[in-house]
């Protein structure tokens, strides 16, 4: 296949994009923590970057998109990026720009999923339980998705990372959480956030570095990526108006529940950004920044210490995303609304099984990584803070 040049310089801006995401989940995570933390929660932002980058480059990239495997994994024919070149093969654009791409998207799965271990992780222990819920969790579902496995196969529709990116760190995080257990004093002590303005700052780089995450994934320079980045926006607005709006009728609006109804919006819209329409994304995003606040709100209500909510954000949002892209598909493909249950039922069983695989996945990494070697820092490292007691060096302000 010829390389289409347009193509390839919106997939190497696209890449740039989603790879700003990352440190954006830092930004955004780091001003939710207490002033102690706020170190560490961008520092295992940068950390998952660089891990998964190696990770990748090394197997993750061959166990995802090699050669398929019974329909459940990629074949190790790619491990060093072995016979992945500078030319196009199935794609317009090169196929080494195709592995960066999918790179940077699992660089922020995993940096989404450090929601559940916030204040209390230790450094060493992230580094063994990153690489193996990467290769182990991440890698099998997005070979699922879009790398010819069974979901593929099935014809479930995920643009751009509904199961894969959202649903794996959402509900991973969850499971993560219940591992590791409560922050000392949850629930009796004040966690308010340290720094609003900089979770506002996080919000606004994940909502601009989502245009490359949902209309890059189009591969292409084309109109379904201009469609992409309009429904995308879409969803985004009314994520944050509709929980404004309930936030307003319990207390005054809050600027982080806006903005973390953005964030719902642009979860609820990936996995259908490329199938449905502008009207459909309002729905769709409205729906998932009410449905994403009453999950935050029943996480309170259960004492739950998924610290910076990405299970209630990303997990929920993304559960709802793949069932309305079911619902909802009409562009290039149809759904329910469009007289096809079939298509419906097919995205349901794939949401479902990413649940549960992840869930469960996840917990029993979780635990035999913490019967090892230990997820959890000491009590007298947490009480002073995991940025003098896992990096020595303290934030000024």
């Amino acid at each position: 296949m010829m390389i289409d040049t347009g193509a390839t310089a919106w997939i190497l801006a696209a890449t740039c994009l989603v790879m700003l995401m990352t440190p954006g989940v830092g930004l955004f995570y780091g001003g939710l923590v207490r002033r102690k933390n706020v170190i560490s929660m961008l520092a295992l932002a940068f950390l998952c970057y660089a891990l998964v980058s190696v990770q990748w480059v090394i197997c993750g990239y061959s166990l995802a998109f090699g050669p398929d495997i019974s329909g459940i994994i990629g074949g190790l024919n790619n491990v060093g990026l072995h016979g992945i070149g500078m030319e196009a093969t199935n794609l317009p654009v090169p196929d080494i720009l195709f592995a960066a791409f999918q790179m940077v998207f699992a660089c922020l799965t995993l940096a989404i999923l450090t929601s559940g271990v916030a204040e209390r992780i230790r450094l060493s222990a992230f580094v063994v339980f990153g690489l193996l819920w990467t290769t182990l969790i991440y890698d099998p579902l997005a070979h699922w998705a879009w790398g010819g496995g069974w979901a593929m196969s099935l014809g479930a529709l995920d643009f751009a990372g509904g199961t894969v990116v959202h649903i794996s760190s959402g509900f991973g995080a969850l499971a993560l959480a219940l591992v590791i257990g409560r922050r000392m004093g949850f629930g009796e002590t004040n966690m308010e956030p340290h720094n609003i303005p900089m979770t506002l700052l996080g919000a606004a780089l994940l909502w601009f570095g989502w245009f490359g995450f949902n209309a890059g994934s189009a591969l292409a320079a084309d109109g379904l990526a201009a469609n992409a980045f309009m429904v995308t926006n879409t969803a985004a607005a009314a994520g944050a108006l509709a929980w404004l709006a309930a936030s307003s009728i319990r207390g005054k609006p809050s600027a982080v529940g806006m903005v973390s109804g953005a964030l719902a919006g642009l979860v609820g819209i990936t996995p259908a950004a490329g199938f449905v329409d502008v009207p459909a994304s309002l729905v769709i995003g409205a729906i998932a920044g009410l449905l994403c606040y009453g999950a935050l709100l029943w996480r309170m209500k259960k004492g739950l210490d998924e610290s910076l909510d990405a299970w209630a954000v990303h997990g929920m949002g993304g559960l709802w995303g793949a069932i309305a892209t079911g619902i909802f598909a009409s562009v290039g493909k149809t759904g329910l609304l469009m007289g096809d249950i079939t298509q419906f039922g097919i995205n349901l069983i794939d949401a479902l099984v990413a649940v549960g695989f992840a869930f469960v996945g996840t917990y029993v990494l979780a635990v035999v990584v913490d019967r090892t070697i230990g997820l959890r820092v000491r009590e007298e490292e947490e009480y002073v803070g995991l940025d003098i007691s896992q990096h020595g060096e303290q934030a000024r302000s």
